[in-house]
């Protein structure tokens, strides 16, 4: 590649550079502005799943695996059945999202896709130099998704957890699940002091996604993850499957602010920007929100680091893994009682950040005496 300026540049052809592509390319603002993407690897298989909710109507509702209308939540005390109207649960698998946007945005003018290991950022004043194993190229709007862990674990202020899970795609001999609903969270399993839940996403009768997951600090041993699931399906009769197809992923749970390392030519996207829902671990709706927000941004000309997504809700995660951390081995209790107590509309419009004062109130009001009071106290840890 002869050409080392680029109005933008994109470091990583995962999510969240993808999804950044897709909206710079589709506005017609930024017609001539030239763009580079850079990826180690080119993504063409299904690498990762993505779930999230969104009512009907969605960007990427061609290419979903699979789509529901009502969820189940099981603890050890209760299992419920609700509907997500007017939501929709929804399943996506990588390779179609890689496909589709290479395919239809590769061939269009001023935009360029080039595959080199990234080795250094350097930015200077208004510039950033990227090194890569093809040569250096410049830019004054960098957008980088390669994650850094070492500043994020390399402090105590902001606490860290991990979502962290091994899930197996698996074909059943019988007809072994009921397709009309995701299992959000099954906590019929041994928490050994910790958060640890089934996630189950039933595509038909015979097939599904079965993960096992954690909130936790520590990762397990491979085994014990495939184990997990075993056991799980054991409890549910059934005995006789092929594993077609396994999936590992670590996620960080945190608020830590990666938007510091931020300046006026570079900006983080994504779970490097601190994009993922940190009291869930959700990741691919909450970076198209905050790219939907970084889009006009771009239009002002302003400085990368004046770009801000800092709410309350990222207050009020700050204090769930404050009490999830210090109260791991009842992180079950704390979700049988949110879900139990409250619509699940408004727990989904809350993980949304689109809920009122009001409602948030009676979502704090529905914990018990007990939990409250620790969510009392991380509260005035963060004050005082």
């Amino acid at each position: 590649m002869t050409k080392n300026y680029f109005d933008f540049i994109i470091c990583g052809g995962g999510a969240s550079g993808l999804l950044l592509l897709k909206a710079l390319r589709e506005d017609p603002f930024f017609n001539d502005h030239s763009i580079l993407l850079i990826e180690k690897e080119i993504k063409n298989t299904n690498d990762r799943t993505w779930s999230y909710w969104e009512t009907t109507g969605g960007l990427f509702d061609s290419f979903l695996t699979k789509k529901w209308s009502k969820a189940q939540f099981c603890s050890k005390d209760q299992s419920f059945v609700f509907d997500l109207d007017p939501y929709q649960y929804k399943m996506l698998r990588s390779a179609s999202f890689y496909n589709d946007i290479r395919e239809k945005f590769s061939k269009m003018k001023n935009t360029s896709f080039l595959q080199a290991e990234i080795k250094s950022l350097d930015s200077k004043k208004m510039i950033t130099e990227i090194l890569t194993s093809q040569g250096k190229f410049k830019s004054k709007k960098v957008f980088n998704s390669l994650f850094d862990a070492k500043p994020m674990i390399n402090q105590k202020k902001y606490p860290v957890l991990q979502q962290h899970f091994v899930g197996w795609f698996i074909k059943t001999k019988k007809s072994s699940f009921d397709s009309s609903k995701v299992v959000f969270m099954d906590f019929n399993i041994p928490q050994i002091k910790e958060t640890r839940f089934i996630y189950l996403l039933p595509i038909d009768e015979h097939n599904a996604l079965v993960e096992y997951t954690l909130f936790s600090e520590k990762l397990l041993k491979y085994e014990t993850y495939e184990t997990g699931i075993k056991t799980y399906l054991d409890s549910l009769g059934i005995k006789e499957y092929e594993i077609k197809e396994k999936e590992q992923g670590n996620i960080p749970m945190t608020c830590f602010p990666f938007e510091k390392y931020n300046c006026k030519s570079l900006i983080h996207i994504g779970t490097a920007g601190g994009w993922t829902k940190a009291s869930t671990g959700f990741t691919f709706m909450n970076t198209r929100r905050n790219i939907d927000r970084l889009i006009p941004f771009l239009k002002t000309e302003k400085n990368l680091n004046a770009f801000r997504v800092k709410n309350r809700f990222r207050f009020y995660d700050l204090l769930f893994l404050d009490v999830l951390k210090r109260y791991n081995a009842n992180g079950s209790k704390l979700f049988s009682r949110m879900f139990e107590k409250n619509p699940p509309v408004r727990i989904f419009r809350f993980l949304d950040e689109k809920t009122n004062f009001i409602e948030e109130l009676k979502i704090l009001s529905s914990f018990s005496s007990i939990q409250k009071i620790w969510f009392l106290k991380a509260l005035f840890r963060r004050l005082f």
